[in-house]
C-alpha cells in the first residue's frame, strides 16, 4: 500500500473504531499481532495483539464514553503515518486510580503508526497523560 492509503487506514481507524466507539471494527484496520507502545512511562505496559487492543478500548471506554479524537495534523512517509491530535471526553470511569469525577477534560498528544499491507502493525503514543492526571486528580483534592 501507498503513503495515501496509509494515510486513509489511519483516519478510518480514528474516526470509525475510536470517534464512532465501534471496538468490533478494530481488526479491519489493526494487524493481529499488534504492538502498540504507550508514551507516558509507568501508565500500562505495552500492548500486544488484537484482543489486548479491544480490551484497552473497552476499559477506556468506560472512562471515557464520549471520547473523541479530533485529528490536527497528519504526515506519512512509507510504511509510517504519524498524527497530532487532541481528545475530548467526560471522566466517567476510574483511571489510574483516580474515581470519575465527571469533569470534561482535552488533552493532546501524538502517535505514530507503522502499517504492512492495509494494517497498523505497529503504534507509538506520545501524549499528555500525566497534564490529565493532575487535572483531574485536582478535581478530587
Amino acid at each position: 500500500m501507498g503513503i495515501a492509503e496509509n494515510r486513509h487506514v489511519v483516519r478510518r481507524f480514528i474516526e470509525e473504531c475510536v470517534n464512532l466507539h465501534r471496538a468490533e471494527l478494530l481488526a479491519e484496520f489493526v494487524d493481529a499481532g499488534l504492538h502498540a507502545h504507550p508514551g507516558t512511562p509507568g501508565a500500562a505496559p505495552d500492548t500486544v495483539g488484537l484482543d489486548a487492543l479491544r480490551e484497552a478500548f473497552q476499559r477506556f471506554r468506560v472512562t471515557f464514553p464520549d471520547l473523541h479524537i479530533t485529528p490536527e495534523e497528519m504526515v506519512a512517509e512509507g510504511d509510517l503515518v504519524a498524527l497530532r491530535w487532541t481528545a475530548t471526553g467526560t471522566h466517567s470511569g476510574d483511571l489510574a486510580g483516580i474515581a470519575a469525577t465527571g469533569t470534561a477534560v482535552r488533552w493532546a498528544g501524538t502517535d505514530m503508526y507503522r502499517l504492512t499491507g492495509g494494517r497498523i502493525v505497529e503504534w507509538w503514543r506520545n501524549d499528555d497523560f500525566a497534564g490529565l492526571l493532575r487535572r483531574l486528580s485536582r478535581r478530587v483534592l
